[in-house]
């Protein structure tokens, strides 16, 4: 072999050391994601959902992603931020409620309307699929995990809600503009503000109930605060709230392909029913602790339910004209979101 030879093949050989080297730190890599959300730790997301989740992400990972897990708002910010912070990069992941930035999330908001769903897990499967068919543009900035909403929403107040007179002029807490929308159409007069700030609102009188789920009551301490818990008749509740798990595109773009299936593995429609399922499971244990605190649970009768249907149609008529001035067909929104409901239930 004649020395040009001999250096070629040395050459050769060391670049195909370093690829083969290159190769196997890539294949080692390991990645830390930040995930940030506004809830304690003992909520029902954080500790039947996100801890999970990330519990197997890095476990099928290998140990190769750490997701490090942010509550509270601790990395600064508010709520309706968050969205934000996934989207630019101050965090790696978040989860947080679409309905705490108005007017950005104009398709997803419709499984808002009153009345549109009830058990969270089919509700769920049913947002993930419609916001991939109808409304994937409002998260081209990121990438979605899942969307999932929670189960049926109810009243928790200090006085007995018992018909729509009794809410009448009732201050109670919206979650999102079209819940407020829908408060006020009631008779309520409506005061917005995120779920966090329910204690202390309750506390000190600003409000007198408030509109959740039965799973945020235990970490928010409302069977504490208020008495009465008011619920409808029939398979759907008063409204719902609709969340979003989503991930810094740059954070997941940069993660190597064997890494990015472990996330694609753990994202979709079936994490979505997971979040859904979480939320179920803590309705239960909600009602449950109102229930041993003895509290007054109220259930209004089909008759009286219809009635507050009647009185939520316009929530639904409002919503609809105002997307049309945004040129989204709301009509045909509305109708293939209660079909892919309806499909998820039978």
């Amino acid at each position: 072999m004649t020395s040009l030879k001999r250096r070629n093949a040395i050459v050769a050989m060391a670049a195909l050391g370093a690829t083969t080297l290159a190769g196997s730190a890539l294949a080692q890599q390991t990645v830390t994601l930040r995930l940030h959300q506004f809830l304690p730790p003992s909520a029902t997301i954080p500790a039947r959902a996100i801890a999970p989740w990330a519990k197997k992400i890095e476990a099928e990972s290998g140990g190769r992603i750490k997701v490090q897990l942010f509550h509270s708002m601790s990395m600064g910010g508010t709520p309706p931020q968050l969205f934000d912070q996934a989207r630019n990069g101050v965090v790696d992941l978040t989860w947080t409620v679409l309905g705490y930035t108005p007017g950005r999330f104009n398709k997803s908001e419709v499984f808002e309307l009153p009345f549109m769903s009830g058990q969270a897990e089919p509700a769920s499967r049913a947002f993930h699929e419609f916001v991939e068919k109808f409304a994937a543009d409002e998260f081209k900035d990121v990438k979605l995990l899942a969307a999932h909403t929670h189960g049926p929403g109810l009243f928790h107040t200090k006085d007995p809600v018992t018909g729509l007179e009794s809410l009448r002029g009732m201050k109670v807490r919206g979650g999102s503009r079209v819940i407020s929308n829908m408060l006020a159409k009631l008779g309520a007069t409506p005061v917005g503000m995120p779920v966090h700030a329910v204690t202390d609102a309750l506390s000190k009188g600003t409000i007198a109930g408030t509109t959740i789920p039965w799973e945020v009551t235990p970490s928010l301490k409302i069977a504490e605060l208020v008495k009465n818990h008011t619920t409808f008749s029939g398979p759907t509740g008063l409204f719902t709230q609709t969340f979003a798990l989503v991930m810094n595109r740059a954070s997941y773009d940069k993660l190597p392909a064997d890494l990015k299936a472990v996330i694609d593995k753990n994202s979709g429609v079936e994490t979505a029913a997971f979040f859904g399922r979480a939320m179920d499971e803590g309705d239960k244990a909600g009602l449950e602790v109102a229930r041993k605190a003895g509290n007054n649970i109220v259930t209004l009768d089909a008759a009286e339910t219809k009635r507050w249907q009647a009185a939520a149609v316009a929530v639904e008529a409002d919503w609809v004209k105002e997307v049309q001035g945004k040129n989204i067909d709301g009509a045909k929104l509305v109708a293939e979101a209660r079909a892919l409901i309806a499909r998820q239930i039978k």
